[in-house]
């Protein structure tokens, strides 16, 4: 069963939707991308492409936050320009989902788009990650795409947007092509994408210790995700396990394409093998 959830952090009210398993094998951490929010990972009209059921149906407890600047804390927007702020925030809610429930194995953190930026940074600076999923990223843009994102404001929706995003649109439900899932944008949403692909990107990857898996959608039409684009992708991890999945019948928008089971099914056996692997290197530590 998902519930939405309100927390308070440091005075800011922290929203998410959550899927709760008593004693769960890890648990995983949505961060959706830019002009959505947590109902992304809970897909309106069809809970079998749902992120939050799938991974609740097999152990594990999943939380979808509103990112900072969305949901319950969309008023307190002005007071998240800068990136530990906004770091202090998610962690702070997934502490107070929580609390002093079982985190089994430790917490996974999954991304969509813009919402890698703070997954790379929690990867980084929260405690006990096992691991991460980047999808909708990436270290170039097509040059269309760059054309339209280019002209895009928080109060402006070039032409072409919609198809940049949302085609070929037989691979989406049509659950997900009214607008359900459009949200308001943030005001600090503009530097960072100034910023992601050449500097962010490269400077956070290369700081991440844990396991990575990168998905990459074959009709993608945002970031370019040639075979050459992959390899420097992968080489931005330096100290990092990285997994490449590429989703074929996919769209930018993994998450609530037709595909979207699939593609979560991919990333949980990820999720099992970062599991196995830090309850392996207990019992080695134990053993020691």
């Amino acid at each position: 069963m998902v519930e939405p959830r309100v927390v308070m952090v440091g005075g800011v009210p922290m929203s998410a939707l959550v899927a709760t398993v008593a004693e769960p094998r890890a648990v995983i951490v949505a961060i959706h991308g830019g002009a959505t929010s947590s109902v992304y990972f809970d897909c309106p009209g069809r809970p079998d492409l749902s992120l939050l059921r799938t991974a609740a149906a097999q152990g594990f407890t999943a939380i979808a936050l509103d990112r900072p600047g969305y949901g319950a804390s969309a008023l307190y927007q002005d007071t998240m320009a800068e990136p530990a702020d906004r770091v202090a925030l998610a962690s702070g809610a997934v502490d107070k989902i929580l609390g002093d429930g079982p985190r089994g194995a430790g917490v996974f953190v999954f991304a969509h788009s813009l919402g890698c930026e703070l997954a790379l940074r929690m990867a980084i600076e929260y405690a006990d990650v096992l691991g991460v999923e980047i999808a909708g990223t990436g270290l170039r843009y097509h040059r269309a795409a760059q054309e339209i994102l280019s002209q895009a404001t928080l109060t402006r929706r070039p032409a072409g947007l919609r198809e940049l995003l949302w085609e070929p649109a037989e691979l989406y439900p049509a659950e997900v092509l009214t607008g359900a899932l459009s949200a308001p944008g943030v005001a600090y949403e503009g530097p960072v994408t100034s910023n992601w692909s050449r500097r962010d990107f490269p400077e956070l990857a290369a700081r991440v210790q844990v396991p990575v898996h990168y998905s990459a959608a074959e009709h993608e039409r945002v970031w370019d995700t040639s075979a050459a684009a992959l390899r420097e992708i992968t080489a931005l991890f330096g100290c990092a396990a990285i997994s490449i999945n590429e989703m074929p019948s996919s769209g930018h928008n993994l998450s609530v394409g037709l595909s979207a089971r699939s593609y979560h099914q991919q990333v949980l056996s990820f999720v099992e093998e970062c599991v196995a692997a830090r309850c392996g290197g207990a019992k080695e530590a134990e053993a020691g």
